[in-house]
């Protein structure tokens, strides 16, 4: 894993923003947390499994050119890049908090990948959007966004990305997001 160069991308994006948008001072924890959550419910409506009243629950990974053709071209994978959007306020929120220490990050996150907490995939997304809550009081814990941290990379697995599609999913989303701003998104 290269976090460590995740958070400083991400730093680097986040000072961009605060800078061309004059939000220099401001709090915006609360923006971050709700983004977040916003970005989790997009997550899980592309993965579409607990739409029990649709018959239509298969994952979206590919983008709708390829439901319309039968040979699927190179394409964004729909959930996926959600599931990065939601990284890059994880990130955002740590390194906001201060809590960037990849190190021990890297190790809970490895550990926790070996043990599943046995939650089907709909509850890990509530369980994730119910953690993203809690940080809007003022008396959260670094477990706290360790705990976010280790339960979004099981998200990840239960979805079935690899790290190394997650990696390069978040790099190009970055650059995405400079271009956005470039062109004064």
């Amino acid at each position: 894993m290269n976090l460590e160069k995740m958070f400083e991308m991400q730093k680097a994006l986040d000072e961009r923003i605060i800078k061309e948008k004059g939000l220099e001072g401001q709090d915006l924890l609360p923006n971050l947390i709700l983004a977040l959550q916003v970005e989790l419910a997009e997550c899980a409506n592309e993965w579409r499994g607990f739409k029990h009243w649709s018959n239509d629950r298969e994952p979206r990974n590919h983008c709708k050119l390829c439901q319309l053709i039968e040979t699927p071209h190179n394409c964004q994978n729909p959930l996926l890049e959600e599931y990065v959007d939601c990284l890059h306020f994880i990130l955002s929120i740590g390194n906001r908090l201060g809590w960037n220490d990849t190190d021990t990050i890297d190790d809970v996150v490895v550990q926790h990948l070996i043990s599943d907490k046995g939650f089907d995939t709909a509850k890990t997304f509530s369980c994730l959007l119910s953690i993203a809550y809690g940080f809007h009081f003022s008396n959260v814990e670094k477990r706290t966004y360790i705990s976010l941290f280790t339960t979004f990379f099981e998200l990840g697995n239960k979805l079935g990305f690899k790290w190394e599609q997650i990696e390069a999913a978040y790099m190009e989303k970055n650059a995405v997001n400079h271009q956005r701003q470039q062109e004064g998104y």
